[in-house]
């Protein structure tokens, strides 16, 4: 089983060269960023993340967390790797100073958090989920609120959990029936969660969850949600833990994947109703989710691009290791490593410029989401928060969909070895299915893409990222390098595919939304494809350039702009059948009787 390796030449590369630190160090608060202090820190988390984490991601896998009367116990060595995790401040990197954290912008953060999750998966969940947790309370809870959960949950001391789904709701919150009673300057909560990410375990002394319930006078629908804390243990006012509270753990998921991270049922007021305390206003609990769902989405899209680079560099690893057959046109020849045979290498090309492409599209959208959270100039500011708010749904859906694409070519390339669990590979494809699952579905990122972020601004948002696109193509087209021009050339195509499509969509929508709903997965996939090879374009403009004025490493840079003339021509075509399967695929999708399926 390969270890892992954190790929911080090409994270130093998006950083530095291509996104550019110098787009957020500018930024209130981040005058301190500089590329010193960032590689210091990429450094120790690529530390952390292969010699303390990687090592239990197959052992957490096998063993699994486990539950009894009420409490759960997770995978051996994971306590201990949390500890570790928490006195290393990494809980706290993108956490507000104020409270503890280290302030970093969320283009630090990315690179961070892409490591953890590529080197176990399962463990990396439960911080994801607090920093959720904990930035809604930053943004609508109460002074008291703050002072009295956000500090420990930074420092890691307590953890978060985010609370929506119920056995009859799914992913439609306007049925879910958890009740909250008024009582004095507080709630009481009655009703069950499911599928609870970390909503029981034993790494901390309390977990503040945030649950969706209603009040007795709400409206019907999503107009009557509220959002509340409901802590497992009291709060006293000196800070210390109280009594239990009435929130218990009755049961854990068994699943295909994740193994090591307990996905919990958790029931509500069994014996007199949990103490829950109203976070913001009465009713707008699904305008107080978004903050936590937007920051997990954006999490789970990299948890895409991490389980991809895992997967890719075991296949790697084997391809280069593994003997059989002689190379082809050689007949007699000795035997050699599968990565000498053209379609290995095809599916290890496949995988390596997929990564690239969907680590360079989220880091991207990291820089917008600093600029949009932080700028001082406000027109900047929203204009690069809607830049992020369009792309998140892209770094969910389509990496974490590229995300099984690319572990499934990880398994194929180790042939039946792959389909052995001890190899490795197969866990990295079991992982990658929930990816496009948790926190939105594929088809609720599309649909919010195309009903939402599309459609606010009348598509001003989606023109100005087109106007981008075709300035690289520009580029792209006068360089002296033949491969940028290859790039440029097949980019043209698909961002007039996208364009066309995005027209489409505006115009169809009103007419008969159920036309480019049935369009919307193959949109999603449309953008993230030409996204993917805006940003090989890019990359590779960067790296000719360098490579011709002789600096840095000459084979990282050659590699990069063969790998973005390898997406051109293997991936980015794809754009063009996606753009028939949006503007011509709903007459045949729409016309078939349910009955007949």
């Amino acid at each position: 089983m390969a270890d892992y390796r954190a790929p911080l030449k090409d994270m130093q590369f998006l950083l530095n060269e291509l996104i550019g630190l110098d787009r957020v160090s500018h930024l209130p608060g981040c005058e301190e960023v500089t590329p010193d202090l960032v590689n210091a820190i990429l450094d120790e988390a690529a530390k952390f993340s292969s010699n303390v984490l990687a090592p239990l991601n197959w052992t957490g896998d096998q063993a699994g967390s486990k539950w009894k009367d009420g409490e759960v116990t997770t995978a051996p060595g994971f306590k201990a790797a949390y500890k570790q995790f928490t006195e290393a401040g990494w809980t706290a990197i993108s956490a507000d100073p104020d409270y503890g954290g280290q302030g970093m912008p969320e283009l630090v953060a990315t690179p961070v958090k892409e490591m953890i999750a590529s080197a176990n998966m399962a463990f990396s969940l439960c911080p994801m989920l607090t920093q959720g947790a904990l930035e809604a309370i930053h943004l609508v809870g109460t002074d008291t609120q703050k002072k009295t959960f956000l500090p420990k949950m930074v420092s890691g001391e307590w953890t978060g959990t985010m609370n929506l789904t119920e056995p009859q709701a799914g992913s439609d919150l306007a049925a879910i029936r958890t009740r909250a009673v008024p009582e004095g300057d507080h709630f009481r909560l009655f009703g069950q969660k499911i599928f609870i990410t970390f909503g029981e375990h034993d790494y901390t002394d309390n977990i503040i969850h945030l649950v969706l319930a209603r009040t007795p006078t709400a409206p019907e629908g999503v107009k009557g949600i509220s959002l509340f804390i409901v802590p497992k243990f009291l709060v006293n006012h000196d800070g210390s833990l109280g009594e239990r509270n009435d929130v218990k753990c009755v049961s854990i998921e068994h699943k295909l994947g994740i193994h090591a991270s307990p996905s919990c049922v958790l029931q509500y007021g069994d014996d007199g109703g949990a103490v829950g305390y109203l976070i913001g206003e009465e009713n707008n609990g699904l305008a107080y989710m978004f903050i936590m769902m937007n920051l997990a989405r954006f999490a789970v899209g990299m948890e895409g691009v991490s389980i991809a680079e895992r997967a890719y560099q075991q296949a790697l690893d084997y391809a280069k290791d593994r003997l059989q057959g002689s190379e082809l046109g050689k007949k007699g020849g000795p035997r050699v490593p599968i990565i000498k045979h053209p379609d290995v290498k095809r599916m290890l090309l496949s995988m390596k410029s997929q990564v690239e492409a969907m680590r360079a599209v989220a880091y991207y959208c990291a820089a917008c989401l600093d600029n949009g959270a932080r700028h001082p100039d406000p027109l900047v500011k929203q204009r690069e928060q809607l830049r992020a708010e369009l792309m998140i749904p892209i770094v969910k859906g389509w990496s974490t969909e590229t995300g099984q694409e690319v572990a499934s070519l990880g398994v194929q390339i180790h042939g039946g070895m792959g389909f052995i669990e001890e190899t490795g590979a197969a866990q990295y494809y079991r992982d990658a299915r929930i990816t496009t699952i948790y926190e939105g579905t594929t088809g609720i990122q599309a649909n919010d893409l195309i009903g939402r972020k599309l459609g606010r601004d009348g598509g001003a948002a989606m023109r100005e990222i087109i106007a981008d696109m075709q300035a690289a193509i520009v580029d792209l087209n006068l360089s002296s390098n033949a491969d940028c021009k290859a790039v440029g050339g097949v980019l043209a195509a698909a961002a007039k595919a996208l364009s066309d499509s995005t027209q489409w969509i505006l115009e169809s929508f009103s007419r008969n939304p159920r036309e480019p709903a049935a369009g919307a997965v193959p949109y999603l996939m449309l953008f993230g494809t030409v996204a993917g090879g805006w940003m090989m374009g890019e990359s590779a403009l960067v790296a000719a350039e360098r490579a011709s004025d002789g600096e840095g490493d000459p084979l990282f840079y050659a590699g990069k702009v063969k790998t973005a003339r390898f997406y051109a021509d293997h991936v980015l075509p794809r754009a063009m059948a996606l753009q028939h399967e949006v503007m011509h695929g709903a007459s045949s999708l729409l016309a078939m009787e349910d009955a007949a399926l």
